[in-house]
C-alpha cells in the first residue's frame, strides 16, 4: 500500500512540475511555443534590426513566440556545442555557412529535409544551396553571403593621374597603379601606399584562388594546394612585401584603426578590399570621400575576377526541443520580406533571389553602384566549404604560409608541405 502511494505522489509532482515549467515542447501558460534563438547581432545597428524581425513574427501568427539571446561573437558557437552536449540546444542559432556541412558529420544540427520542397529550395542562390547540403540532405536554410571588391580612391587616381573611372582589371594594372599611388614621406616612412595584397579583407587564400582561375585551397573534396598559380600567387604577395619592406608594412599597419581611423577613410591607402556592407561604414564615416568600386583584379585577361565569400545560415542545433516550430520562424527568416528588410537596412548580400531583384530595385544612389557591383562580383565568387574529411586544414596551412611569406622557407616547400600534411589528416 506504501509503495502504491509513493508511486501516485511521484507521478502528482512530476505532472504539477510540467504545469509549472512549460512542457517538453516548451510550451508556455498561454499554449506557445517558446523558441529561443540566438545571434551574435548585439551591435547599435544590426540588434534592433533583428528584434524587429522577430517582433513581427510573433504579431504574425498565435503558436509561436521567439526570444532573442545575444551571445558574444566569440563565444557563441563553442557555447552553442556544449549547449548540444548537455542536452540543452537553444532552438534556432545563427552559424557560418562555411561548415554546416562538418556539424551535419558530426550529428550537431538537424536534418530539415522532411520540411524542405522544391520551391524553398529554387529560392536560393544554387552554391548557396550547396552549402547546407550533406549527403543529399538540408541541415540549414541559407541566410546571408558576401563577396569582396575593391574599393579605391577617385582622388588619388586623379592626384596620381590615373582616370578615376577605369580602376585596375589585372594584377599587373593593380601593381602598376600601386606604384603611381604610393608617396613617401621625406623620412622614407609612407604618407599613402597604393595597394597592398594582404591588408583589407582580401587575403592570403583568395588571391590563391584568384590566381587559379576560382580553383580553391579543396575542390571535390580534396586538397589541391600546391599548384603552380597557387604558389605563384604566394611568391608575388611576398616580392611586394619584401618592395614596401616588411618594418614598414608592419609600422603601418600598427597606425590602423577602425571608422575614421579606418586606413582608407584615412587616406592611408589608396586601394582597399572589402565586402559590400563597407558601403555603410563609408556611409557614416567617409564624410566628402570621393571613392569607386570594382571586382577584384583578375590574374591576367584571361582568367575572371574571382573573389571569395562566406555568408550564414539559420539552423536547428541538434536536440531542440520543437524543431517544427523553429523551421517555420526559419522559413520566416529567409523569406522574401525579411531578407528585403535585412539587406536593405544592412546592406547585405542575402540569400534569397527574389529579395535580392526587390533590393536591386529598391535602391538608387552610391548604393545602388556598389549593390550591383557586388551582384556582378557574386557571378565570381568562390564559397570556400570546409569538407568534413578535412576539418582542420587551414590550421595546417596558414603557418606555412606565414613562414613562406616571412621568407622562413621557400614558397614550393611551404605549398608542397601543407599539401601532405593536409593529405596525411584525412578522416
Amino acid at each position: 500500500m506504501k509503495k502504491w502511494l509513493l508511486i501516485v505522489c511521484a507521478g502528482l509532482l512530476a505532472l504539477l512540475s510540467a504545469c509549472s515549467s512549460g512542457s517538453a515542447d516548451n510550451t508556455n501558460a498561454e499554449g506557445k511555443v517558446e523558441l529561443d534563438f540566438w545571434t551574435f547581432w548585439g551591435s547599435e545597428t544590426r540588434r534592433p534590426m533583428i528584434e524587429k524581425l522577430i517582433e513581427d513574427f510573433n504579431n504574425s501568427q498565435d503558436e509561436i513566440v521567439v526570444k532573442h539571446t545575444y551571445v558574444p561573437w566569440g563565444d557563441i558557437w563553442t557555447k552553442n556545442l556544449a549547449a548540444i552536449a548537455a542536452g540543452d540546444p537553444p532552438d534556432v542559432i545563427v552559424n557560418d555557412i562555411r561548415t554546416v556541412k562538418i556539424r551535419a558529420s558530426n550529428n550537431q544540427v538537424e536534418d530539415i529535409s522532411k520540411w524542405v520542397d522544391d520551391d524553398l529550395k529554387n529560392s536560393f542562390y544554387p552554391h548557396l544551396w550547396d552549402a547546407v547540403t550533406y549527403k543529399d540532405k538540408a541541415y540549414a536554410l541559407p541566410f546571408t553571403t558576401d563577396t569582396r571588391m575593391l574599393f579605391y580612391n577617385k582622388d588619388a587616381f586623379r592626384e596620381a593621374g590615373l582616370d578615376p573611372e577605369k580602376p585596375p582589371r589585372t594584377w599587373k594594372e593593380l601593381k602598376e597603379y600601386s606604384d603611381k599611388l604610393t608617396v613617401k614621406n621625406e623620412d622614407g616612412g609612407y604618407k599613402q601606399v597604393g595597394y597592398y595584397p594582404n591588408w583589407g579583407n582580401f587575403t592570403t587564400h583568395d588571391w590563391m584562388i584568384n590566381a587559379d582561375d576560382g580553383k580553391g585551397l579543396m575542390e571535390g573534396g580534396e586538397p589541391t594546394i600546391n599548384t603552380p598559380a597557387k604558389k605563384e600567387a604566394i611568391q608575388w604577395m611576398y616580392d611586394w612585401k619584401q618592395e614596401l619592406g616588411s618594418e614598414a608594412v608592419q609600422n603601418m599597419k600598427a597606425e590602423f584603426g577602425n571608422e575614421q581611423q579606418d586606413p582608407f577613410i584615412s587616406g592611408k591607402v589608396a586601394m582597399w578590399a572589402e565586402i559590400g556592407t563597407f558601403y555603410k561604414q563609408l556611409e557614416e564615416f567617409g564624410g566628402d570621400l570621393d571613392y569607386g568600386v570594382a571586382t577584384m583584379p583578375a590574374y591576367n585577361e584571361d582568367t575572371k575576377p574571382w573573389s571569395t565569400g562566406g555568408g550564414f545560415v539559420m539552423e536547428i542545433p541538434k536536440g531542440a526541443k520543437n524543431p517544427e516550430a523553429s523551421m517555420k520562424f526559419i522559413k520566416y527568416l529567409t523569406d522574401v520580406e525579411a531578407q528585403t528588410y535585412w539587406g536593405e537596412n544592412n546592406f547585405d548580400n542575402i540569400a534569397n533571389k527574389e529579395a535580392t531583384k526587390q533590393i536591386t530595385e529598391n535602391l538608387d544612389g552610391k548604393g545602388a553602384e556598389i549593390f550591383q557591383k557586388s551582384m556582378e562580383s557574386l557571378e565570381y565568387t568562390y564559397l570556400s566549404i570546409t569538407p568534413p574529411e578535412y576539418p582542420e586544414y587551414e590550421n595546417l596551412v596558414n603557418p606555412l604560409i606565414d613562414d613562406a611569406l616571412n621568407g622562413k622557407i621557400s614558397v614550393e616547400e611551404a605549398l608542397d608541405q601543407a599539401q601532405k600534411d593536409v593529405e596525411n589528416s584525412k578522416q
